[in-house]
């Protein structure tokens, strides 16, 4: 056992400080929730688009037969609660009363609120808590209150935290089980960069875990109620220093990446292969999200195919201005496209090389892409579901237009599309292959030499030790 790592108080049950990260759209599920838990730790279902299953066992495919986006909006929901539920009461049974049960939801997500008020109310005395995270939460602690349920908010600030307390939390602060510090530099995913914030510097998060708790001891928390670091978690050893820390109070950790590769782990095969080649910068921390936040990935072709069609992009004016002289005569219709003389020049560049269409983004640009890519990013834009509160890449909105009263940005990409795809055995190399930064030790780490692939209760005793 590794010195210090003691068990917490946990919804009125002994389990280890280590949490397993929910991570969205059927990459964490029953399987791997229900077997964290029965390890000690703290299983977390995500409850974002989860599978359900008809009743031979087989995955439901989730397709979309509406017409409008607002009635596949209402499928979408409904598909969220139904999936999310029958993945609590499977893990539920798995872990057979040890651990915990956590369920994960994107405070981001279309329905967000609709989609938690429908899986707790399904799954009383199953759930022990509620992380939450990818926006400002206010309402998940009086939503769970509400249900008597725990909430674990996912923030990458103290400042985050003090706004989300003095105008919320603190009126249900009973619920309060711990607050998760994602570290915007290290975890996979969405992750919660500022403006303020530079993210080619990546901070120590250590200051950044202090700064939290001294913003939690202002609100009179107390250091007994767990900071959980999350992102960049792999050897508990790197971590001595923050056990039993006066400074930081009570800590715990949680694992999003290292999880994957379990063999409870819902993941295809294919990506399980490909995390155990990962190396050091293989990791890109990007904004390609449609979300608009920063979000962590495996630099595959796919994400390499996004940064190539953004870099065949120039600017335009409606009307001659600077030096923007030269009119556009090539992936455009009509005559108003100013552009600058090198632009010009690229633009027939790209068109000679079959990148004939330019599209309209939301900043007065133009990107260049294949008449094959027109078609592909139109259709998926015809298709959204509303995923997402906001959504860059369709200009849905959660509202009463449903519109962001933006141009949408084929810069972007249907999230949905590619997560539930990949999720379920598509092509690791045309999807997005969300990963946290310590991906690469993987293929460092002794304990997956040979291809090791550990079950949950091997991969939770290892961490134990240290390693």
């Amino acid at each position: 056992m590794f010195k210090g790592l003691t068990p917490i108080t946990y919804n009125g049950r002994e389990v280890w400080p280590l949490i397993e990260g929910g991570k969205g759209v059927a990459a964490t599920n029953h399987a791997s929730a229900g077997a964290w838990a029965a390890a000690g730790g703290v299983g977390t279902v995500s409850a974002v688009n989860a599978d359900s299953y008809d009743p031979d066992g087989k995955i439901v495919p989730q397709i979309y037969r509406a017409l409008t986006r607002r009635e596949r909006h209402e499928e979408l929901v409904e598909y969220a609660i139904d999936g999310a539920v029958e993945q609590v009461r499977r893990a539920w049974d798995i872990a057979g009363g040890r651990g915990a049960i956590n369920i994960n939801v994107l405070w981001e997500m279309g329905g967000a609120q609709r989609v938690l008020h429908g899986v707790l109310e399904r799954t009383r005395g199953l759930v022990a808590g509620v992380t939450c995270g990818a926006g400002m939460p206010y309402k998940l602690s009086e939503i769970a209150a509400s249900y008597q349920v725990h909430y674990l908010p996912i923030v990458s600030s103290g400042r985050a935290f003090r706004a989300l307390w003095k105008r919320a939390y603190s009126k249900a602060a009973e619920w309060l089980a711990g607050v998760v510090y994602e570290d915007p530099w290290l975890a996979g995913g969405h992750n919660g960069l500022s403006n303020a914030e530079d993210p080619l510097k990546p901070e120590d998060p250590y200051p950044r875990v202090k700064a939290l708790r001294d913003t939690m001891r202002e609100g009179g928390i107390p250091d007994t109620t767990p900071i959980i670091m999350a992102g960049g978690v792999w050897y508990l050893r790197d971590w001595d220093h923050w056990i039993d820390n006066p400074e930081l109070g009570a800590i715990a950790f949680q694992y999003g990446t290292r999880p994957l590769l379990t063999r409870e782990s819902p993941i295809p095969d294919g990506w399980k292969d490909k995390l155990l080649g990962i190396d050091h910068g293989d990791i890109s921390l990007h904004r390609f999200s449609p979300t608009g936040f920063y979000s962590s990935a495996v630099r595959n072709p796919f994400l390499r195919f996004l940064e190539a069609r953004s870099e065949r992009q120039i600017a335009f004016s409606t009307q001659e201005a600077g030096d923007h002289v030269f009119q556009l005569d090539v992936g455009v219709k009509g005559k108003n496209f100013w552009v600058t003389r090198g632009d010009l020049l690229r633009a027939r560049e790209w068109f000679g090389q079959g990148f004939t269409d330019a599209l309209k983004t939301p900043d007065n640009t133009l990107v260049y892409v294949t008449p094959t890519e027109k078609t592909d990013i139109r259709k998926d834009q015809a298709d959204c579901m509303g995923c997402l509160s906001q959504c860059s890449f369709s200009s849905w909105a959660d509202t009463e237009t449903n519109s962001t009263g933006r141009l949408a940005d084929p810069r972007s990409f249907c999230i949905q599309k590619t997560l539930q795809d990949i999720a379920h055995g598509g092509d690791t190399d045309r999807n997005l292959m969300f990963a946290g930064h310590s991906a690469s030790n993987f293929r460092r780490d002794p304990f997956y030499s040979n291809g090791f692939v550990p079950t949950v209760k091997q991969l939770v005793d290892r961490i134990l030790t240290g390693d």
